[in-house]
């Protein structure tokens, strides 16, 4: 599948990856920093953004349409960031094409598998039918009877957009994604990587926590960890300048 995708800057490549019911416009900020330093790609994966949508969704389909891309933009060795499910792509990626990336960098996605945890904000997506909305403001507040951080709130509602007058849609498809949980909850398969990678977790998180550590440290001998306080999962929006601080730190050494 050919992917969407924008470039900012020159230099070497860094590819950044969304996580779930994101899409590139989220990295916009950072992106526009980091291509002070770097060629930087932001990529809407399938069924995410401004790329198509399809029935069929799995991490081996995704690093296929990721090196499509690669192949297409003649990307060659980048460094490649992803933040939750991104990451988890990021490191599907380092594993079928070992030796491919020149450093990885994971934000706080673990190697493990998760239990389901997205129930209120597919409830919610349900509970908001389309074709009787007459503005954002009324998603707005069914949203919010569901899901009580403002910031997931506002992070899915920048996915929904005026697909023609008076017809509001979504850039997410939410109900191939919903049947596809148990393949994007379920482990990284085991390999050894000995590309250079940073973890970044925020310790107000609990996708990345101490007893992980050392399953991840088998799988990537070659990994650092940093973690930043008053952070959780949004780590990179809830602590941006620490964020930017310990990628460049990484990447640019």
């Amino acid at each position: 599948m050919k992917l969407s995708y924008k470039q900012l800057g020159e230099g070497k490549p860094l590819v950044i990856l969304h996580g779930l019911f994101g899409f590139s416009d989220n990295w916009q900020t950072h992106a526009k920093k980091l291509a002070e330093y770097f060629q930087v790609t932001l990529v809407d994966l399938r069924n995410h953004g401004h790329s198509e949508w399809s029935d069929e969704f799995s991490y081996a389909l995704m690093v296929e349409d990721l090196q499509e891309l690669f192949l297409d933009l003649k990307i060659k060795n980048p460094i490649l960031l992803g933040h939750s499910m991104g990451g988890k792509l990021a490191m599907h990626y380092d594993g079928m094409y070992p030796n491919s990336l020149e450093k990885l960098i994971v934000v706080d996605m673990g190697i493990k598998a998760y239990a389901p945890h997205h129930e209120h904000i597919l409830a919610a997506i349900h509970a908001i039918d389309l074709s009787v909305l007459t503005a954002r403001s009324q998603a707005e507040a069914i949203l919010k009877s569901f899901i009580d951080s403002e910031g997931v709130r506002q992070f899915l509602l920048k996915n929904l957009y005026w697909e023609d007058k008076g017809k509001l849609a979504w850039r997410v498809n939410f109900p191939v994604l919903e049947a596809s949980m148990p393949e994007i909850l379920k482990a990284l398969p085991t390999f050894e990587s000995f590309t250079p990678t940073l973890f970044i977790r925020g310790l107000l998180s609990n996708y990345i926590v101490d007893e992980d550590i050392s399953s991840i440290e088998e799988q990537y001998p070659d990994m650092q960890l940093v973690s930043i306080t008053n952070a959780g999962h949004w780590v990179h929006a809830e602590a941006p300048d620490a964020f930017l601080d310990a990628v460049l730190a990484f990447s640019l050494r």
